[in-house]
């Protein structure tokens, strides 16, 4: 509902752009790109919530679509496991699509006992143990954070819609098998919200090219009581 508040703007031009990961032409993505990690989801979301859509790329089966939301052009693409994997599509949608906007709707574990199945979190900054991030910033840890317009605006249509939303830090793991004890202890003494494999990586490649990006997360398992959601549940019902 909050996107119809987004000032959106889309100039279409001719001629194909086709990057190695991305068979779309140039104007075939909206400014505003909503990205799920399944491909499946990004079908599924643009089945249900966008008017007069169309795919316009499928390379490894990465499908993407563009089309209305209340008359906005909006587009929806799946962006795969990981941060080099989130990155790689995130790099090329800004660089050769000039896309501007860049909204994560993905899934994380809960790490703290106060965060439940199925609670909608707004991810305000996260931490990572991956070294990707340092090859942006010449090895220097910097704060990855969410475009805070977007996070504020988001945040405030929420409360008008009378949906449960928590907003905090998140981490994004390299390892979704992590054999580290420690770090699930270590994250909810922090007060770390929850554990992803992307958002790190969105938010600094969003300082990097001056872009917005913001992650609305749904808790799909929680890492202190062991309760998960199946793949069908994530594709289907995370609404």
């Amino acid at each position: 509902v909050w996107l119809q508040s987004l000032h959106i703007s889309n100039t279409h031009n001719s001629g194909i752009v086709m990057t190695a990961h991305i068979n779309a032409k140039a104007g075939d993505f909206a400014p505003t790109v909503i990205m799920p990690g399944d491909p499946l989801r990004a079908k599924f979301i643009a089945e249900n919530y966008l008017m007069d859509y169309r795919e316009v790329t499928n390379v490894r089966n990465m499908l993407g679509y563009t089309g209305l939301y209340f008359g906005q052009p909006v587009s929806v693409m799946g962006h795969g496991m990981g941060i080099p994997s989130m990155t790689l599509y995130a790099h090329e949608l800004v660089h050769d699509f000039n896309v501007k906007r860049i909204i994560r709707v993905g899934s994380l574990g809960a790490t703290q006992p106060h965060v439940k199945m199925r609670d909608i979190i707004l991810a305000l900054a996260a931490g990572t143990d991956s070294v990707t991030n340092l090859k942006r910033s010449a090895g220097y840890t910097m704060a990855t954070s969410a475009h805070f317009p977007l996070l504020q605006q988001a945040w405030m249509l929420a409360q008008k819609a009378g949906i449960d939303i928590k907003v905090g830090n998140v981490f994004s793991g390299d390892l979704y098998y992590d054999p580290d004890e420690n770090l699930i202890p270590a994250l909810e003494n922090f007060g770390v919200l929850g554990v992803d494999m992307e958002v790190a990586g969105l938010y600094a490649l969003a300082h990097q090219f001056n872009i917005e990006a913001l992650a609305i997360l749904t808790v799909s398992d929680h890492c202190l009581t062991g309760e998960e959601t199946t793949a069908e549940e994530r594709q289907l019902t995370f609404k």
